[in-house]
């Protein structure tokens, strides 16, 4: 059993000590493997996803603050990778009255591609309203082609990768406030 603070093991991580890596993982890997696991993911989903996790882990070291502490940390970047996976794999398989964004947005998608055209105008609309920080942020987030790293994001938009969520919860939440009104007119 080991006492190494999360700042002892970031430190010695950045050395490249093998042994800290290894101490990190044995102290960490079950909490984000059970991240995946509680969503719903297979044990090789969910693998996938701790992999990722501890891949951005490495990426990131430099740029972690000497406070950081890595379980919300790495709870944080799991969950967001878990949802990813999701949204890509069971998109279609999600029926209209089980999606709780689409209830809670007041959204259905319908057969009907005009009714469907008027709610992507609608979005778009809410979109252009925004700043034109959280208009990009949410369009990078959600938009392109290849979803992009929270560490990727961070980069480009220079910003530090933990501000990346925080940042994108509170422009979904200008968003959303913003659609509702449109709706309420």
């Amino acid at each position: 059993m080991t006492t190494d603070t999360d700042f002892d093991l970031i430190q010695a991580c950045r050395r490249g000590e093998m042994r800290a890596w290894e101490r990190l993982l044995d102290k960490y890997e079950r909490l984000v493997y059970s991240i995946a696991l509680k969503y719903g993911l297979s044990v090789e989903d969910a693998a996938d996803v701790a992999q990722i996790t501890f891949t951005i882990l490495m990426q990131s070291l430099d740029s972690l603050r000497e406070d950081t502490r890595l379980a919300p940390w790495l709870v944080t970047v799991a969950k967001r990778h878990t949802w990813r996976w999701l949204t890509k794999h069971r998109r279609e398989q999600v029926a209209p009255d089980e999606d709780l964004a689409a209830q809670e947005w007041g959204v259905h998608i319908t057969a009907n591609p005009i009714e469907n055209w008027e709610r992507v105008e609608w979005l778009r609309g809410g979109l252009e309203q925004l700043d034109e920080r959280c208009r990009k942020l949410l369009s990078t987030l959600y938009f392109e082609t290849e979803t992009p790293s929270y560490v990727e994001v961070a980069r480009q938009f220079k910003m530090p990768p933990g501000s990346v969520g925080p940042t994108r919860a509170r422009c979904l939440e200008r968003l959303k406030s913003l659609m509702l009104e449109a709706v309420a007119v």
